[in-house]
Formats: C-alpha cells, structure tokens, sequence
C-alpha cells in the first residue's frame, strides 16, 4: 500500500470550483474518449447518506486497454475497463476505483476543499493512513506534465481570463494571489501482488499526479467557458456531454438523473475506509490450468477380421 496527499492550488474560491470541476470532468472525458475507449458514464444521481447529508453518487467505466504500460499489458485482457465510483457531498467527496480482473488492485481517494493555498497540514489528521504519507505540492501553472497532454492555450503562465481578469499565474503565485482554493486528496492505492506491488503502485501515483496536474490545469483554462454558470446550468451540461461521450463510446445512455432526491432517496452508503479486495480472488479461466479433454481415438483398439467365406479344400 503507498499513501501520497496532493496538494493542488486553483486561483478560484471553493464555491467557484464546484461549478469548474464539473465542467472540466465532463469535458475532459468527452475529449478523452473514441470508440471502445474512454469513460463510459453507468449512473449518475442524487444521494443521500446518513452522516453526509445530500450528495450525487456516479459510477463510471473507464477503458483504458491502449492506454496501459507494455508491461501491464501482457496481463490485462484486450478489453479491460476499471470501475470508478463517487460520492460528492461537496466540499467532501469519496471516490473509489476496482477492477475485476485484478482483484488485488485499488485505489481510494478522500478529498477535502478550503479556501487557503495548501497550508492546512492537519486536514487528515483523523485518518489512520495519514502517519505513513507523503505530502506531494503540485504548481498547475510550473509543474512539467507529460509533452502528450500539453497545449499551449493551456499554458498558466501566459494565460489571462477576459472574464475574471485573473491570471498569467507568475512564480510564487500562491503565495500571493487571491482568490486562492486548494483541493486536498488522499490517495491511497494497493496492488497486493507479490513482485509486483511496489512497481504497480509507483505507476499509478505516477499516473495520477499527472492526471490531477492536467485536470485543474484545464479547469481554470476553461473558466472563461464556465464561470457565471450555476449548479442547475452545470448539471445539464454535465447530461448532455454524458450522454455525447456514451455514444462515441457505442454505448447506449445510461439514466442521468439530476433533480432532487425522492421521497424514498437512496441510501446506500459510501465506504467508511479504503475498499477490501473484490468477492473473489479466483483466476480468470484463461489464466487456470488446462481443463482435461476427453481424448479421441483415430482407431478402435482391436482389429476384427472379417471372416472367410470360402470353402475349405479338399486334399487328396
């Protein structure tokens, strides 16, 4: 198990962020996604949870077969999609990731936003992982991120929004600008497979910093798109691009609800800790020994001769 806190600063308040987040997610998945790879949405409705209060619960597929290390993928099955699951009771939101076919694998994210540039050290002080961590700060506008996902329209360091009239965010700006927010995430991943553990878990932290760099890069890149939306403007955008990305998938749209909860609401509870490992720890069928075949005979295993019909002679 590796355990890592990131620490990601956006020049935006928590409130602004709310609306920015889920504008940036339901793009960014769009873009993402082709046919037969990226994020298939399967639910995405409002939640009601004992000690949280109303939230939204969604649960997508992400695809990500062509998008694995050569490694991983003399492993992992042609068709290979992991389980996300995610509970937002903004400003606290739950979010878990499985995948069936690795058993042994997940990942539990807790993310907690404030209005402060990343200078609360006790915001996981009540978790029981948080001795073992490693703080890592991300700077969205001068951290490298991988040359694939870089753009320059995206580039913070030169950008200025015409709405907010914020930015190009200069050295040190944390420590300077205002608004100022900084979104909280512990991230613990396990990849209980020996001789394999360490290196897994070390790529997918990997994978997920760049990952977070990209995304709140993107979100404030895009706040000339999103900003002065509201959460009823935002949510019926977050359908519609949904339902766009489940079709490039070839996918039919799942049900998307985005009104208030019931009377009966849902109340089915988000995990209390980090995931336990799937139901079954059993191999796929094609990783088991040979199952026996009945073998086949190309002959029978005794030879009849056909009996004569002549008659014996005679000898004088």
């Amino acid at each position: 198990m590796l355990v890592k806190e990131y620490r990601i600063c956006m020049p935006l308040t928590v409130e602004e962020y709310r609306v920015g987040q889920l504008y940036m997610i339901s793009k960014h998945s769009h873009e993402q996604s082709d046919r037969g790879e990226g994020v298939e949405v399967v639910s995405n409705q409002p939640h009601l949870d004992p000690t949280h209060g109303t939230g939204q619960y969604t649960e997508k597929r992400l695809h990500l077969s062509s998008k694995l290390p050569s490694w991983a993928k003399v492993v992992v099955p042609r068709i290979f999609y992991i389980t996300e699951k995610a509970w937002n009771y903004y400003p606290y939101t739950i979010t878990e990731y499985t995948c069936s076919f690795l058993p042994k694998f997940s990942i539990y994210i807790k993310t907690k936003y404030e209005d402060n540039n990343g200078s609360n050290d006790h915001i996981f002080s009540d978790e029981q992982n948080n001795a073992d961590k490693e703080v890592c700060s991300l700077d969205i506008a001068y951290d490298e991120i991988p040359e694939r996902y870089f753009k320059e329209s995206e580039d913070l360091r030169g950008f200025m929004s015409t709405r907010t009239a914020r930015g190009p965010l200069l050295e040190g700006w944390r420590d300077d600008t205002t608004p100022v927010m900084c979104s909280y995430k512990l991230v613990t991943v396990k990849f209980e497979v020996w001789g394999l553990q360490t290196r897994v878990e070390q790529f997918v932290h990997k994978a997920i910093r760049d990952v977070l760099l990209t995304g709140h890069r993107q979100a404030f890149a895009w706040v000339d798109e999103w900003y002065g939306m509201t959460m009823e403007e935002v949510r019926e955008y977050e359908r519609n691009t949904q339902e766009a990305t489940n079709k490039k998938l070839g996918i039919l749209p799942p049900v998307i609800l985005i009104c208030e909860p019931a009377v009966q609401p849902v109340t089915r509870s988000a995990p209390p800790s980090a995931p336990s490992t799937p139901i079954t720890s059993e191999p796929p069928d094609f990783l088991g020994p040979p199952k026996e075949r009945q073998r086949k005979t190309s002959a029978p295993e005794t030879l009849t001769l056909p009996q004569s019909h002549c008659r014996p002679s005679s000898l004088p």
